[in-house]
């Protein structure tokens, strides 16, 4: 067994690889030709800096397995690995401790002035009266995302009595409650939080969340902590409701431009930044270093994929049967997630005709995976979908209607989502080999395609609705690509028919337009939506 080392990692690390007839070669022995030592390698580890494309996988004709030590794998082509059939694993939350421990350090410096104070005593100045500060205890957090990071800082701020709010909608208030974590709504912990921190990943809904309008709704004297993303926060709205006074301090680790040049935070004395050190621990370096190399050997030695981030175990052909019904589930998932709202419970889904009589284990992760991504901070995949859900306590169900069953139909993926405040549905097909289609909505028949760009609108049946949407995004130079048409078959006791569209355009919509679509007196909802 030959496992390539291509980049620096701890020696500990190295160490566990190492067993009786194993080969490990390190960085200092690939001396510039990582192809040639790749050709009878059977496992490669990275950490960010080489890039594992389809060019050097070329060359790795016995490779088994890719481990990246560390979260982000955009250094490997994820296509070509699964072509090949290897298995690519990385290591998350091998630093939310790191990151929850630099979060409650960023909030005690906020309460107790020590960047200040540290720099008045530099400068020969001894001031108390100026730096009394508060304290944690009897304080609200508001903990934006509950991921293992957003947990383990709950877990901490317990110790210093703190009251603790959390919003995620992919957590059941019974796993939070097991946590000392009070689920609400982000207008309730805005509201009622003195400290907010965030933790959720980067998704078109989450960025720029941090804004003027959800500043305005934010108690007096918050105090606001991001050690997630910097493109969750609108840094000029921030400085402005600082200086304002709304904001009483600030404290960031993560910015929309690093390393931080031209940002209006750096010249306000009431706000903390550190230049990304979140994650940056001996004991975070070491953590991710030393998963990697176990999870590697698990798989050479046993079998056991852990935290794989591509598709597993299944041939070339069987991955290429297979793919078409991945993306619908994914993108019929991330549809439903940005069209439903509240916290989810349970997920249902349903395949009638040839898919199933398949291994539809890939099928329901990808349905999962494009419904948690839309807030998850740890990225849901094809392998660790169903366990990310159930250990945020959502119940899965599944249901197969054989094509022998179901009348020679086609077949079809149905998905609906359970949540506390309201459920919906939606049916897709997979037509002409790869196109994937909304069939069915929440008992309207409507097809749509489920592209990149979408708007979703509700309304009453009425004459002149259409013309009335095309002419605003028209104004708008936004282009209809597509425009689609459902409504139900019944009229509501009120005498009144639903209908529902799915306008297929060009760009992403505005928030601007979509306030323009929904002023349109028969529109009673109208959505942006963006499928990947």
């Amino acid at each position: 067994m030959k496992i390539v080392v291509a980049e620096k990692m701890s020696s500990t690390a190295v160490d566990l690889l190492r067993e009786p007839g194993w080969m490990v070669v390190t960085p200092e022995q690939i001396e510039g030709k990582l192809a040639e030592q790749l050709a009878d390698a059977d496992a490669l580890i990275v950490r960010s800096a080489v890039q594992v494309n389809a060019d050097l996988l070329a060359h790795a004709n016995k490779l088994r397995v890719i481990g990246r030590a560390g979260v982000g794998v955009d250094n490997i082509e994820l296509d070509p690995a699964t072509r090949k059939g290897l298995v690519v694993m990385n290591t998350p939350g091998a630093n939310a401790v790191a990151v929850a421990e630099h979060t409650l350090a960023l909030m005690l410096s906020m309460a107790r002035f020590i960047p200040k104070a540290d720099a008045l005593m530099h400068a020969g100045k001894w001031e108390k009266k100026s730096l009394q500060g508060t304290e944690l205890r009897g304080k609200t957090l508001g903990i934006v995302g509950l991921g293992k990071i957003g947990m383990e800082v709950a877990k901490r701020a317990k110790s210093f009595e703190m009251e603790i709010l959390g919003h995620d909608p992919f957590v059941s208030p019974s796993v939070a409650k097991e946590n000392g974590v009070k689920i609400a709504s982000l207008d309730e912990i805005y509201a009622a939080a003195d400290y907010l921190t965030l933790h959720v990943g980067l998704t078109p809904q989450t960025t720029g969340m941090i804004n003027a309008e959800s500043l305005k709704k934010m108690k007096k004297g918050v105090r606001l902590v991001n050690c997630a993303r910097g493109e969750l926060v609108n840094e000029t709205a921030l400085a402005d409701a600082i200086r304002g006074g709304h904001v009483a301090s600030a404290a960031l680790d993560v910015f929309v431009e690093e390393p931080l040049k031209n940002s209006p935070l750096t010249a306000l004395d009431n706000v903390v930044l550190t230049p990304h050190l979140g994650g940056s621990t001996q004991e975070a370096q070491e953590a991710v270093g030393v998963q990697i190399a176990m999870q590697v050997k698990e798989y050479l030695k046993h079998g056991v994929i852990q935290n794989a981030v591509n598709v597993p175990s299944v041939s070339h052909e069987e991955y290429l049967e297979l793919q078409p019904y991945t993306v619908l589930a994914e993108r019929l998932g991330t549809f439903l997630a940005q069209a439903a709202g509240g916290t989810l419970e349970e997920i249902w889904l349903s395949y009638s005709g040839r898919i199933a009589e398949w291994k539809t284990e890939l099928i329901r992760n990808a349905a999962i995976q494009g419904i948690l991504n839309e807030s998850l901070e740890e990225k849901a995949n094809l392998v660790n979908a169903a366990a990310i859900a159930a250990s945020r306590g959502l119940r899965i169900h599944e249901e197969r209607k054989p094509q022998s069953a179901s009348g020679g139909a086609g077949s079809v993926l149905g998905i609906t989502v359970e949540a506390l405040e309201e459920e919906h549905t939606a049916k897709g097909a997979v037509l002409h080999g790869h196109a994937p289609r909304l069939l069915h909505l929440d008992g309207i028949d409507i097809e749509a395609p489920l592209a990149q760009n979408l708007i979703y609108l509700r309304n009453r049946d009425v004459p002149g609705v259409i013309g009335q949407v095309g002419t605003i995004l028209g104004n708008h130079k936004i282009n209809i690509a597509d425009f689609s048409l459902g409504r139900r078959s019944s009229e509501t006791a009120a005498g009144v028919r639903e209908a529902i569209a799915v306008v297929h355009v060009d760009e992403a919509v505005p928030e601007t337009v979509l306030g323009e679509l929904r002023k349109i007196s028969a529109i009673e909802q109208a959505k942006a939506m963006r499928l990947y």
